[in-house]
């Protein structure tokens, strides 16, 4: 069973997410309410997972989670957090977050960042992805880190979704047919072991693929 982490700093939004967690499998492992007190829980704990809220007393989450990738760098984090601000999304990112939720999209976003991050995936909510995939991914991608499993084609494809582009803009960028996209698309997301175009397109960017 995943081990979790909460640290939030609001006694009924962290209730709601102990039952949420219970309910779906997750066994938390222990609670904070203000970051000193999250780290630690983590060094204590060694959780699997760590759900950091962003606007902690005391330790932010953002430095929270930086201070977490170097005491206890096996503990995967997943900020929470009410706010979508550019700058907030990137500071997490740029902290080591394995993936990012906005309080007010859909409770089930939370349990399915858990599932893909205890999977060793990376995820982002669908109400600011686009948000961060625009903001890390330029036209003059650097080179490839590591090896791609991916076509060059794929690899085009992926830059374009990663860009924020639909499958018809795709296919009108790259002169292909919308069904040639989607078999390409599939492909990708089998090599990339990803449940969707979000997830390829960031596990792709941690890796150096794109």
């Amino acid at each position: 069973m995943t081990r979790v982490l909460l640290v939030e700093d609001h006694p009924l939004t962290r209730a709601g997410l102990r039952a949420a967690l219970a309910d779906a499998g997750f066994d938390v492992a222990g609670e904070a309410a203000d970051g000193l007190a999250g780290l630690d829980q983590a060094i204590a704990l060694r959780p699997d997972i760590a759900v950091v809220d962003l606007g902690l007393p005391g330790l932010d989450g953002v430095e929270l989670t930086r201070r977490l990738r170097q005491a206890v760098p096996d503990t995967r984090v997943v900020i929470l957090t009410m706010h979508d601000l550019d700058t907030e999304v990137l500071a997490a990112l740029a902290a080591g977050a394995d993936a990012y939720c906005v309080k007010s999209s859909n409770p089930q976003n939370v349990i399915l960042a858990l599932g893909v991050v205890a999977e060793g995936g990376a995820y982002f909510d669908p109400a600011i992805a686009h948000i961060v995939l625009r903001k890390i991914v330029t036209p003059s991608a650097g080179p490839v880190t590591q090896a791609s499993p991916l076509s060059p084609r794929e690899t085009d494809i992926l830059r374009l979704i990663a860009e924020g582009a639909g499958n018809a803009d795709i296919a009108k960028q790259l002169s292909l047919g919308l069904g040639t996209v989607k078999g390409h698309i599939r492909d990708i997301l089998e090599k990339l072991s990803a449940a969707d175009r979000t997830q390829a397109a960031v596990v792709a960017l941690r890796r150096g693929i794109i």
